[in-house]
């Protein structure tokens, strides 16, 4: 398989790569998160006018009718400069209407998201729910022409800036019985909806839910009732190849940071890169970074193709399961060659770690990809 960007592609990785580098430094950074938004609007204009919001949106609503494959190198290269503005969120909430919704929702929302004039997030997890999509607790049910949805989710990641949210709820089924399950487009200040905000351990910025008798309009119901699990399973894995790109540039930073000091942090006279025991370590880093972006390269193209369901989950899961190992490697070692300088907030490569920390496990750690291999 050919991993190499085509032609179009590499002028844009090339673009948002001169973009952090110019305007999203470490400095810019820190101070995007002293702020109380958490994120720059600023920098979210900046995103809109580069097109990178309208990469996966089709032509007709605004878009350019990209895949993940097309995203590889924006997560790559947010990766690296570990930016905290809610892109993945909002792709993912794009895709899903996308996919699922119909003409109308979709000419009322993709246009505003590609011109970054609409931010969403998605909230599927539960206090019970660990990975399970389909254990789903929150109930919707109908009251006159619309739904009434009563619940709590968890850990929405974008949703203290989103302004609309996808919410998975029950209108039929218990536990985790697949069939059952509704996906509706929810405002972010609908009445009764409740919002308790935090910041997360890589310092993005997340939200509670709680749902008490939110009435939402026939209309915010996204695809056919009760057959919503597929469609947001599906988006799941393309959101999960996309995080797997994203470790690849966060960990492409760790290494090149750590590289970087072992060339000029001197003992007994001489650069600690010229120790061989700690040349090995950093050999395999860099061996480790490879196999990671060869397993994301894989994972966005499959996806891509829109295979079947169960091969989608295999491929999906073996990338995320070397993903989840690579992360745990790469930023376990950056910090220690770093010694006790790697855990200080005034080194970047703390925060990468925190990242990659995030990443092994979003949308599914290394056991619950493997447990899924084992039931594919």
């Amino acid at each position: 398989m050919n991993f190499d960007y085509t032609e179009e592609q590499r002028l844009l990785a090339e673009s948002v790569r001169r973009f952090v580098a110019r305007d999203y430094d470490f400095e810019a950074r820190k101070r995007t998160l002293a702020s109380p938004e958490g994120m720059s609007e600023a920098t979210w204009a900046a995103l809109a006018e580069m097109g990178l919001l309208g990469i996966a949106i089709p032509a007709e609503w605004d878009g350019f009718g990209g895949g993940a494959v097309d995203l590889m190198s924006v997560m790559e290269a947010f990766g690296a400069a570990l930016v905290v503005e809610p892109y993945l969120a909002t792709v993912i909430g794009a895709q899903l209407l996308v996919r699922g919704g119909d003409d109308a929702q979709r000419r009322a929302v993709l246009p505003a998201v590609a011109q970054g004039a609409v931010r969403l997030a998605l909230a599927t997890t539960e206090a019970s729910s660990r990975y399970d999509l389909a254990r789903v607790a929150t109930r919707a049910r109908r009251d006159g022409a619309g739904y009434v949805i009563d619940g709590e989710k968890r850990v929405v990641v974008g949703g203290p800036q989103a302004h609309r949210i996808l919410v998975t709820a029950r209108t039929a089924g218990e536990g985790a019985e697949p069939d059952g399950i509704s996906l509706f487009l929810v405002d972010a200040n609908a009445p009764g909806l409740a919002r308790t905000d935090y910041r997360t351990l890589d310092d993005l910025r997340a939200c509670d839910l709680r749902f008490e008798s939110v009435r939402v309009p026939p209309d915010a119901l996204i695809g056919s009732e009760g057959e919503a699990l597929a469609l947001v399973e599906e988006v799941v894995d393309f959101a999960t190849a996309l995080v797997c790109a994203e470790a690849v540039g966060a960990i492409r930073e760790a290494n090149d940071a750590t590289l970087e000091y072992l060339k000029t942090r001197k003992q007994f006279g001489v650069p600690i890169g010229s120790f061989q025991a700690l040349q090995h370590r950093m050999v395999e880093m860099v061996i480790t970074a490879e196999q990671a972006r060869s397993m994301a390269s894989l994972a966005c193209s499959r996806v891509d193709a829109r295979p079947a369901a169960a091969e989608r989950r295999h491929i999906v899961s073996m990338a995320k399961v070397k993903i989840a190992d690579a992360c745990r490697q790469v930023s376990q070692e950056s910090v220690q060659l770093h010694g006790g300088m790697g855990m200080t907030a005034e080194l970047k490569v703390s925060h990468v770690f925190r990242r990659l920390t995030v990443i092994a496990q979003q949308f599914g750690d290394a056991d619950h990809h493997l447990e899924r291999l084992a039931r594919g």
